[in-house]
């Protein structure tokens, strides 16, 4: 019986522990790409907790395929009172083989959020 209550205990604990590892990812709500010339402009939605300037979302990043980082927004401060927010990135240089990229987040608490989201370009 002993054993069967400290397997319970374990497994819940190892739940929570899960769930709290996962809790206050940034989300990536939306991502538009314009083309301008030879660069591109985007404009990327996210949604987070902020709750001041020890957690809050502070980058999101332009990602080919391959994995080559194309471009990079860092955010320069927390929006505990603007949920979701855009913000753009204008000149981006993308190959002309590349038809999607992918936009990845991070918060400064968790790092960079597992999620990515693919935005077609063509």
């Amino acid at each position: 019986m002993r054993w069967f209550v400290l397997n319970v205990i374990a497994g819940v604990f190892l739940m929570l522990l899960g769930a709290v590892s996962q809790a206050g990812n940034v989300e990536i709500v939306g991502a538009e790409a314009r083309e301008t010339g030879e660069t591109w402009r985007f404009a990327v939605t996210l949604k987070h907790a902020d709750t001041g300037w020890d957690h809050y979302a502070d980058l999101w990043q332009v990602v080919a395929p391959d994995g080559t980082l194309l471009g990079k927004r860092v955010l320069a401060h927390p929006h505990v009172n603007e949920q979701p927010f855009t913000r753009s990135l204008s000149g981006v240089v993308i190959p002309s083989e590349v038809d999607h990229v992918f936009i990845r987040a991070r918060d400064s608490k968790h790092g960079m959020a597992e999620e990515m989201y693919r935005l077609n370009l063509k």
